[in-house]
């Protein structure tokens, strides 16, 4: 398990940048890492872009992490579940967190939302004395080169503002329905052939 600096994270983003967005999979998805998947955007340019799902618990939980790196666990939040960030570097580690507070890697992706791979949060984390809006995930959701902006013109995914109370305060099962009923789309309405002929 490995934390560290994201590569390309504070690279140049194009004028139409997906970066701070929820990107909601729709009914149709048909790849079954990403079913009713709700990723969060943390990197979007002519490289590629970056992200990690928010909605996927993994059967780790922050104590086992705790202890992979040799840390006592004193906060009081070990048994909450790891993410499965996506199919990408799953031995990587990924920490997203409110603004406020910052690590040796930190990223501000938006207004509210702050992106850190580095061990030190971890550490601060298991310390009791990390960010309190916080989630923890091991590895990304990657696409290359134009490869995002063409799956969303087939309609498998839908884009829409992130907000903190669904990262931080939404139970992790209900992200995917409430991130896009905030916005006044009911998910179970769309057609699951929706873009297909």
């Amino acid at each position: 398990m490995h934390f560290k600096h994201p590569q390309n994270l504070d690279s140049d983003l194009t004028h139409n940048s997906l970066r701070g967005q929820f990107l909601i999979a729709m009914p149709g998805m048909q790849d079954p890492r990403f079913k009713q998947a709700v990723t969060f955007i943390c990197e979007h340019s002519s490289e590629g872009t970056m992200g990690i799902v928010v909605n996927a618990p993994s059967r780790i939980t922050w104590r086992e992490v705790f202890s992979q790196l040799e840390l006592e666990d004193a906060s009081l939040r070990g048994q909450e579940p790891v993410l499965v960030g996506g199919p990408v570097a799953q031995e990587q580690g990924f920490v997203l967190h409110g603004r406020g507070m910052q690590f040796a890697s930190t990223a501000e992706v938006s207004d509210d939302i702050s992106l850190t791979a580095s061990k030190d949060i971890i550490e601060s984390l298991a310390a009791g004395r990390g960010p309190d809006d916080v989630l923890l995930a091991l590895g990304y959701a990657g696409w290359g080169p134009g490869q995002l902006e063409q799956e969303i013109a087939e309609n498998a995914w839908l884009t829409l503002p992130a907000e903190p109370e669904i990262l931080f305060a939404t139970p992790m099962e209900k992200r995917w329905h409430t991130a896009a009923a905030r916005h006044g789309i009911d998910l179970s309405g769309i057609s699951s052939q929706s873009g297909h002929a």
